[in-house]
């Protein structure tokens, strides 16, 4: 098969014949007919995973068609379309039996801790546990982002945020995670706040429906304050700068929700963290077993992830595409179809 394979970090990957994955017992391998490109893939790229062995394949938010089972998986056949969560938990474990498969110990990502969907294949182990059927009208481009960006936000948003009707929540940085914040936050009630470098995230971030749109600067934990605060903020980018700003935007007892990858860490007021009683929560994708409500409120127009598709690339196009996410993240999503 073709695939996207980086040699060194940080240097332009090719795309070139590797071997095809081999099912095995309790998996699935699936022809991908569309995968996103998601900022913890150039983190991946940049060599700021520990858990990457090189060469290797990148791609972690996929969908698509199930080319071959392997033995012990029922109630799955070859055809049908799927997605999964970008952690496959094993199923088995204590965290797994408690339904919190998002943080199973024994987890494997695709495109970090194996051969990822930037190819023609990818297998998907504990498929069992980890495949969600796909209802028939929703297309494959717009599933795979259900893999990784947009249901991370929705469970960021929705069952770790607790964000009720009426407050405010500031979603820092708008490419795939933050506008898909945005958009969930606007659904559920919340008065968002939007903030970005780039204009035309900002645009879209109005368009999935923002009541306010700053500029990134060093003033806008004041411009919030001014407004009363934000009740919940998210950074959905990972910045030490964006996480300090958040904390100062929050009101008392606020909650932020970090969802943005941190690989050089972070420093916390923790004298305000304290005196203020905020929360500070992790989020870490979302169990196939929570997508059911997930996939109801997208039949029921509700939320529309496929409006946050920008373009649509090729896999020949896509190792420049990585990289230029060095430059920063591109307003939208783009997806790759294999």
């Amino acid at each position: 098969m073709r695939a996207v394979v980086v040699s060194e970090y940080g240097v332009l990957p090719i795309v070139r014949d590797v071997p095809e994955p081999s099912v095995e017992a309790g998996s699935v391998v699936l022809k991908v007919e569309a995968t996103g490109l998601c900022r913890s893939d150039w983190h991946g790229w940049m060599g700021h995973d520990a858990d990457i062995v090189l060469p290797h394949v990148p791609g972690h938010e996929l969908a698509g068609t199930i080319a071959e089972v392997g033995a012990g998986v029922t109630g799955w056949q070859v055809g049908d379309r799927v997605t999964t969560p970008f952690i496959c938990a094993c199923g088995v474990c204590e965290q797994c039996l408690e339904g919190n498969q998002q943080v199973c110990p024994n987890q494997l990502q695709p495109g970090f801790n194996y051969w990822g969907s930037f190819a023609e294949y990818v297998a998907v182990p504990y498929a069992s546990v980890n495949l969600v059927r796909l209802p028939d009208e929703m297309d494959f481009a717009t599933a795979a982002g259900l893999g990784c960006r947009f249901a991370t936000s929705f469970r960021a948003v929705h069952q770790v945020g607790k964000v009720e009707a009426g407050e405010r929540v500031a979603v820092f940085g708008c490419g795939g995670v933050g506008l898909s914040a945005v958009m969930i936050a606007t659904a559920l009630g919340a008065s968002v706040i939007a903030i970005d470098t780039n204009p035309e995230a900002l645009a879209l971030a109005r368009q999935y429906g923002a009541a306010r749109t700053l500029q990134a600067s060093d003033q806008v934990a004041t411009q919030i304050r001014d407004l009363g605060g934000a009740h919940v903020t998210i950074d959905a980018l990972g910045s030490s700068d964006i996480v300090q700003q958040a904390l100062s935007s929050l009101r008392p007892r606020g909650r932020h929700v970090q969802v943005g990858l941190l690989p050089s860490g972070v420093q916390l007021d923790v004298g305000r963290l304290i005196g203020q009683e905020l929360s500070w929560l992790g989020s870490h994708g979302m169990p196939a077993h929570a997508y059911p409500e997930l996939l109801d409120l997208v039949a029921a127009g509700n939320l529309r992830p496929a409006e946050l598709i920008a373009r649509t690339i090729t896999l020949d196009e896509t190792p420049t595409a990585l990289a230029a996410l060095s430059a920063g993240t591109p307003a939208g999503v783009t997806v790759i179809e294999p």
